[in-house]
């Protein structure tokens, strides 16, 4: 489990790709600490397992299933990604629940400057769009954010001076390829809902049921 809050920038040093899989290297140092094969590490909000690490980098294996759902498959040596390392129990919460298991990308259509904060407007696949209220939060390669406003298929973020230093969302072009994770609790509670409904379309018992399958 993760928070959103990014806690460093790491540079893909080499990236192995593989018939069915990948291997990525990443550089990095802050995130390195206590970090040990087999923890837990958020790469663009992609939650991954450290395979081993070195004293400036770690490695990490990609799944098929990921390649093709996220936009890890896009990274080549020298791109900069997001990293969080898993939220220890009992830690401080101060994004939102983040599982680090992306949903789908989105693409970012328009930037545009609001006084020091920057817009993002992000198309989102149809799916994923009962879960993207004004409000609501959301998970940008990584970083928490508030939905600001949704119109039709696009939504848009605001990126205050913080996440635009401390993170790679102020990078990101029109056109680029942004993994998007919605609110954990949001589609736990569409889940809840939508099996309350598919219980009452269930006939009831009754007369006329017993009969239709033979009781009477």
């Amino acid at each position: 489990m993760f928070t959103g809050l990014v806690e460093e920038i790491g540079i893909v040093r080499r990236v192995r790709r593989g018939e069915l899989a990948a291997e990525l290297e990443i550089g990095a140092r802050r995130v390195l600490a206590g970090l040990s094969p087999g923890d837990s590490m958020a790469v663009n909000g992609v939650c991954l397992t450290v395979t081993a690490r070195g004293p400036e980098a770690f490695l990490a294996e990609v799944m098929a299933e990921t390649l093709g759902r996220t936009n890890l498959a896009d990274l080549e040596a020298g791109a900069r990604v997001n990293l969080e390392r898993a939220l220890p129990l009992g830690g401080r919460l101060g994004g939102h629940l983040v599982s680090g298991h992306v949903d789908d990308t989105g693409l970012v259509v328009a930037r545009s400057r609001q006084g020091p904060s920057l817009l993002l407007a992000i198309r989102a696949p149809a799916a994923l769009l009962p879960y993207l209220v004004p409000k609501g939060s959301v998970a940008v390669d990584g970083v928490s954010l508030t939905v600001v406003a949704r119109q039709g298929e696009v939504f848009t973020v605001s990126l205050v001076r913080h996440t635009l230093e401390q993170t790679t969302l102020g990078e990101k072009a029109e056109g680029a390829r942004v993994n998007l994770e919605v609110d954990l609790l949001a589609r736990y509670l569409a889940g809840l809902l939508a099996a309350r409904e598919e219980e009452k379309r269930r006939p009831g018992l009754s007369k006329e049921f017993l009969v239709e399958h033979g009781f009477i």
